[in-house]
């Protein structure tokens, strides 16, 4: 079974190599920048000119874009090369009624088409240990796990598609609203006396412990932004929940406050931070 994947930014880089390193047979690899596939290249993939050579030449499509519109430019694109014989994984985060929409296009070729983003970091993708939601028929989720597996460790299938990213991004609206409960409180205890260090040990005590503040709160400290998830993508999914929300019919003013403070972030010209750099709006409010 051949491989192909395409998107070879920040987190598709390291999945791609874990497919090549992981699978036993050809791994194809394609991104707009050619630095990024030669890239792939010297770790044991075979380079392709465009998306559509990759399609042709693949049993699996694996793509990695940033938003809605590249993911359906990648499969507009590729369309006319789809046949049964292929399954179409998008790994994307982006909006899930355009990914329905994509779903739909693609299975008019006879293609398989499920959506499958990640949870977790730059670490993880490097590690192979990712979180995978998945959305799309039980048939084609038991065809991709084996896949799915080469880059990540805890996968479950939400339902049909779309809805892997519907769990996506209530995943990172929730993460957002923590981050920003660990942004104000952190504000607080240290116009009260109290460092970083000591608030997380204290945090670490208590109930109030999470994932997000055992894993910056170093860094938090040393006011390091080097980035790992920008503030650009994250406020990117902060924006799909808000709007999610809304076709839902359901509130939520909690990530609306959220997503008050991305855009503030956004306009201080600080999109390509890490998203912990967030603390910074909030301090300075």
């Amino acid at each position: 079974m051949k491989i192909g994947f395409i998107g070879l930014g920040i987190m598709g880089e390291s999945m791609c190599e874990n497919i090549v390193k992981k699978h036993d047979d050809t791994v194809y690899a394609y991104d707009f920048v050619k630095e990024k596939v030669d890239l792939l290249v010297s770790k044991g993939a075979v380079g392709c000119a465009d998306s559509v050579e990759l399609a042709k030449k693949a049993d699996v499509i694996i793509s990695m874009v940033p938003k809605s519109e590249h993911s359906r430019s990648v499969y507009e694109g590729i369309r006319d090369v789809l046949d049964a014989s292929k399954l179409c994984i998008d790994m994307s985060t982006i909006d899930p009624s355009v990914s329905v929409e994509i779903a739909e296009m693609v299975k008019t070729t006879g293609a398989h088409f499920i959506d499958a983003p990640v949870v977790k970091s730059k670490p993880a993708a490097i590690a192979g240990t990712l979180g995978i939601y998945v959305g799309g028929p039980e048939e084609d989720y038991e065809k991709a796990l084996p896949i799915l597996s080469y880059m990540g460790e805890n996968i479950i299938r939400m339902g049909d598609n779309g809805k892997g990213l519907v769990m996506k991004i209530c995943h990172n609206a929730l993460v957002s609203q923590i981050q920003n409960g660990v942004n104000e409180t952190i504000t607080l205890a240290k116009a009260n006396g109290i460092d970083i260090p000591t608030y997380a040990k204290a945090i670490s005590y208590g109930g109030g412990q999470n994932f997000y503040l055992d894993g910056q709160a170093p860094k938090l400290d040393a006011e390091d932004y080097s980035t790992a998830f920008s503030i650009e993508n994250m406020a990117k999914d902060v924006n799909i929940c808000v709007n999610l929300a809304r076709e839902s019919g359901v509130r939520m003013p909690g990530e609306e406050n959220a997503l008050d403070v991305y855009q503030t972030a956004l306009d201080r010209g600080m999109g390509k931070e890490d998203f912990r750099a967030t603390i910074k709006v909030v301090r300075d409010r």
